[in-house]
């Protein structure tokens, strides 16, 4: 039977990756992003048949329809990944850029749990899926100038924790991704040295076998896995002293 996989983020990116991915497995994709030309341009390139929802995942009226539409045309899905996901330096102490944050948080935590909203009854129905949601290394331990981002793929840890617990012995598991430093626009913007960059296409196979696999957690790649442990447990009067000395990330317009 084929699989089908519903992914918010998917015009560019993680989400972009991924869809590849899927779609070489033969999967049939529900494609979300705000830039209906680069959905479009993906969607022309895949092997299979595929719908395309143009929108903004914080337009919750136009993100549950895009969903209910899904499931009319092609069933509940066998995996939804709430991909979409923005990244922002901010500073607090800047009253205009409490904006910012407002939309960091909107976008990476919020629009998560709303992109799972439609699918988890359907899911219990069914008594399979799976749910994913994509946080980040970054979650781990706080950066300067990332305060956000950070706290928002912490959110996205946690969340996703409580509901795999919730929904245990239901048949819906719940996937949870932290990629590590990976080769897209986004991290293009950094002014630091990632280590263990991974190109997106590696990212992606990866992501995929953990997804289809129901792992709960997994750090990509595992190298960053091992670096996660380790900040874990260094002191914190240590860990402050190292990093702040660290380049911190851009805000809007600089």
């Amino acid at each position: 039977m084929t699989q089908t996989v519903f992914i918010t983020g998917a015009s560019s990116g993680l989400g972009l990756a991924m869809a590849q991915q899927f779609a070489q497995n033969g999967a049939t994709l529900g494609l979300v992003g705000r830039r209906l030309d680069a959905l479009e341009a993906l969607r022309a390139q895949l092997p299979g048949t595929h719908e395309v929802y143009s929108l903004d995942v914080n337009d919750e009226a136009l993100l549950h329809a895009a969903a209910h539409d899904f499931m009319a045309k092609h069933g509940v899905p066998d995996v939804v990944i709430a991909g979409a996901g923005i990244s922002v330096g901010t500073l607090s102490e800047l009253y205009e850029d409490l904006e910012q944050i407002r939309r960091v948080i909107g976008t990476n935590v919020f629009a998560t749990t709303s992109t799972f909203h439609p699918f988890i009854i359907p899911m219990k129905n069914k008594g399979s899926g799976t749910l994913v949601g994509i946080a980040s290394v970054a979650a781990i331990r706080g950066l300067p100038g990332a305060g956000a981002y950070c706290a928002s793929k912490a959110a996205v840890v946690q969340y996703c924790e409580s509901l795999r617990v919730e929904l245990y012995g239901t048949g819906v598991k719940v996937t949870t991704i932290l990629p590590g430093f990976i080769d897209t626009p986004m991290t293009k913007q950094n002014p630091y040295t990632m280590p263990f960059l991974m190109a997106p296409e590696d990212f992606a196979v990866k992501a995929v076998q953990a997804i289809n696999q129901q792992v709960s957690y997994r750090v990509i790649p595992w190298q960053m896995g091992w670096v996660a442990k380790l900040m874990r447990i260094v002191p914190n009067a240590l860990y402050d002293h190292v990093f702040s000395k660290r380049k911190r990330k851009a805000r809007a317009g600089e």
